[in-house]
């Protein structure tokens, strides 16, 4: 685990600005930075760095946080590759706590590994760069020198073991040599594994050489078409896919995923400019590998051959990605083309438009690819329980009954049969470790949870204390604090004081006094969080704050600090909503904020005491009710206002 030093190292010495310059082209605009979105598509740059805050903001796609975030984002990073990422930008040394023996020798047989891979991605590569015969091979295969150098394709001599010589040489060891899969032992001989073969080196999400692909060019010898390096240390294939490096930025950008099976069918269309697209290379799509494009998107359309093989790899792949919570799609190609052909025979926006035209959802594949049901009832019955069973998998209800529903339509079958049979497919299952719901005699539409109103009254009030706190927390302030008592005859009436204290102090208290209560979760751990670090510090830094939070929080306040310059509540006067402008002098922000949100929450009780009323409650209520109206008048009269 690395160190809390080096990570706050790792804050003081970088600066976003310059980290996401290296990714994208930034032009000073005022105080801040401004370029297109990474994100999406847009024309019209919306992406905005702020150096000032250390943070940035995507208004396009609405993304935001800080450069840990910015590296999460955009490079698929987890948190402690973008902290070694930026330490080595940096040239900061990153130390770790202390490990067992095990885990260091552990550790080290893995750099090693990596190491040595490195060292065999050279070689190929200057290997291939002598090899004018399968440079013109690759560029009849319509590959361009820049497709070449993105994939960092090699080649392999077709000699015993040049490589292993040469590796030997440069004082890698025999053990790792064998271990990575690059050699070879027999009766006593080192034989280069990849020997004869175009290098296709297999990378991980960050970068990382983990292993090798090689291709056969002299169809006449009778051996397999392609190899892989074995699975290592760092090379596990079920969680591997051929491309991610390469292609993960796009498929974000797109929010879509095209699978393919080969390693040339990925290179073939980032050749011709489609670029959101992996391979499973040659091997069964599994559960890690799905999990791994999950965190790119959660669409993935399938490209396979229009052969028996393609097919099946398409039918099996369905399920797994269902069962995920993906959206699926297939596309298959015409018999005899697979996505490497058909896209160098009819280019881009022809392989673009086919696909779009041709994906189906799995209902319509099944049926599509199953024929034979329409003439056979016997079929036909087996054909919708394969169906139902895919759909069982599928973690959304809501999606299940919509799924249903389309098979009902399609198929012309009463729908609450479905359903039935759907119940005792999911019964029939109870077994698994699945915790989804069961269906059992009757479906029930299932609604999604309702989301966030961020134009509402209370929203944008906490909205409003988190921008104050976050701005001007620690400023103190000079106000006229009332206290509200009852006279002999039980009229309200104020006493006025004036106080000082900081910001912080003043709406922490205020609200404790209300026991008032954030209703918004994120704004509520965000406040308590603010709260904590000015009672901690005498000021709090807001750079080093959002550094602190996870993900999500960190955005939300990226979101506040970049969006509040232009940010106005948009026609509250008649909502009832009063809030000051944030140029607005400081007391007066502060007290009418929280002037508000007592309003909002007396409205709000006089409602809910009404309803009461009305449905038979006590007599009692009516005197309650006045007592909040009384109240009510106090706040409108400090806001100027008229009940």
């Amino acid at each position: 685990m690395i160190t809390k030093d080096t990570i706050d190292k790792v804050f003081e010495f970088s600066r976003v600005e310059e980290v996401i310059s290296d990714f994208i082209a930034l032009k000073k605009t005022g105080a801040n930075f401004k370029g297109l979105s990474p994100f999406t598509n847009e024309k019209t740059p919306s992406f905005v760095v702020s150096p000032s805050k250390q943070i940035w903001k995507d208004f396009s796609s609405g993304k935001g946080g800080n450069v840990i975030a910015f590296l999460m984002e955009h490079e698929q990073f987890n948190y402690p590759e973008s902290i070694k990422y930026l330490a080595n930008k940096y040239n900061i040394e990153i130390i770790e706590t202390a490990e067992s023996d095990e885990n260091i020798q552990e550790r080290n047989e893995r750099e090693s590994l990596f190491i040595i891979n490195s060292f065999a991605l050279s070689y190929f590569q200057e290997i291939l760069s002598k090899k004018d015969k399968i440079n013109k091979y690759l560029t009849d295969r319509g590959l361009s020198s820049s497709t070449i150098q993105n994939f960092s394709l090699g080649f392999s001599d077709d000699l015993q073991n040049e490589f292993y010589k040469s590796a030997i040489k440069h004082g890698y060891s025999d053990d790792y040599l064998e271990e990575t899969g690059l050699v070879l032992s027999s009766n006593d001989k080192k034989i280069d594994r990849f020997r004869g073969r175009i290098i296709f080196p297999i990378k991980s999400i960050a970068g990382r050489i983990v292993g090798f692909g090689g291709r056969i060019v002299d169809s006449t010898k009778k051996l397999a078409k392609y190899i892989n390096s074995p699975e290592s240390k760092i090379y596990n294939k079920s969680k591997t896919l051929y491309g991610i490096y390469e292609s993960k930025q796009f498929i974000v950008k797109d929010d879509t995923c095209l699978l393919v099976e080969g390693y040339m069918d990925v290179i073939q269309l980032h050749e011709h400019g489609i670029k959101n697209v992996l391979a499973s290379s040659g091997t069964s799509l599994t559960k890690d590998q799905i999990i791994l494009i999950k965190r790119l998107t959660s669409n993935i359309i399938l490209l396979f051959d229009g052969d028996q093989a393609g097919l099946a790899a398409s039918l099996r792949s369905i399920d797994i990605i269902l069962e995920e919570g993906l959206n699926v799609k297939i596309c298959s190609f015409p018999d005899g083309e697979d996505p490497d052909s058909f896209v160098n025979k009819n280019k881009k926006d022809y392989m673009l438009d086919y696909v779009k035209n041709e994906s189906r959802d799995f209902i319509d594949f099944k049926l599509s690819v199953n024929t034979d049901f329409l003439n056979d009832e016997d079929k036909k019955v087996g054909l919708i329980k394969d169906i139902l069973r895919s759909i069982t998998l599928i973690p959304d209800s809501l999606k299940q009954e919509i799924y249903i529903k389309k098979l009902s339509s399609v198929l012309e079958i009463d729908e609450a049969s479905l359903f039935r049979s759907f119940a005792n497919i999911e019964t029939s299952k109870s077994l698994k470790k699945s915790s989804r719901k069961l269906y059992k005699t009757k479906i029930y539409k299932v609604q999604s949870s309702p989301k966030e109103n961020t134009s509402s009254y209370i929203y944008q009030l906490e909205r409003q204390i988190i921008s104050i706190l976050l701005k001007y927390g620690a400023e103190e302030i000079s106000y006229e604090d009332s206290r509200l008592s009852t006279d002999d005859k039980g009229e309200n009436i104020t006493t006025k004081k004036e106080s000082t204290s900081k910001v912080f102090e003043k709406i922490y208290l205020d609200l404790q006094e209300d026991e008032i209560e954030f209703t918004h979760s994120p704004f509520k751990a965000i406040y308590n969080k603010l709260i904590q670090g000015f009672h901690n510090q005498s000021s709090l830094s807001i750079e080093n704050f959002i550094n602190d939070l996870d993900s999500s929080s960190s955005k939300i306040v990226s979101d506040i600090l970049i969006n509040d310059e232009k940010y106005q509540l948009h026609d509250w006067e008649r909502k009832n909503i009063f809030v000051k402008k944030i140029g607005s002098e400081l007391s007066q922000l502060v007290n009418e904020t929280i002037l508000n949100m007592r309003r909002f929450l007396i409205d709000k009780k006089i409602i809910e005491l009404q309803e009461f009323q009305k449905e038979g409650g006590k007599n009692d209520v009516l005197e309650e009710v006045m007592s909040y109206y009384r109240l009510k008048k106090v706040l409108s009269a400090k806001l100027n206002r008229v009940v």
